[in-house]
């Protein structure tokens, strides 16, 4: 068990930097605490991996940062971060099973991006209509 461990998650546009260390279970994102986090929806993603693993979670303290994206973005990146955090932390190839068992996406960054735009159309993939009239 290391003393404090730093970690990174993404999805889209959106990077957390979650501080794990030993504590009493408080989680904060953003400097908020998570029980008065809103929306509602986003601070259950968040929680996810606490509630997988609540005997771990009671023993450490999370500070998340995130940046960018839009709220449902943040949310899944601080879990990312969180779920690597706590892998790292205890050092426990158990959980880490777990955790990829429940959802991949826990421990693995969301690698997608968006198409380049290409010519003749707004975005990636439309394009100027033809007309043979």
């Amino acid at each position: 068990m290391a003393d404090m461990v730093n970690t990174s998650g993404k999805r889209k546009t959106a990077i957390a930097r979650a501080v794990v260390k030993n504590g009493q279970g408080k989680i904060t994102v953003n400097k908020i605490p998570l029980n008065i986090y809103s929306p509602e929806l986003a601070k259950l993603k968040i929680a996810e991996p606490l509630n997988i693993a609540p005997v771990q979670a009671g023993q450490i303290d999370v500070s998340v940062n995130v940046k960018g994206g839009g709220v449902m973005g943040q949310a899944e990146a601080a879990r990312t971060a969180i779920a690597r955090g706590m892998v790292e932390f205890f050092k426990d190839d158990e959980l880490e099973g777990v955790f990829r068992q429940y959802d991949r996406s826990l421990l693995i960054n969301d690698s997608r991006r968006k198409l380049p735009k290409k010519p003749l159309g707004r975005g990636a993939r439309k394009k100027r209509q033809k007309s043979y009239r």
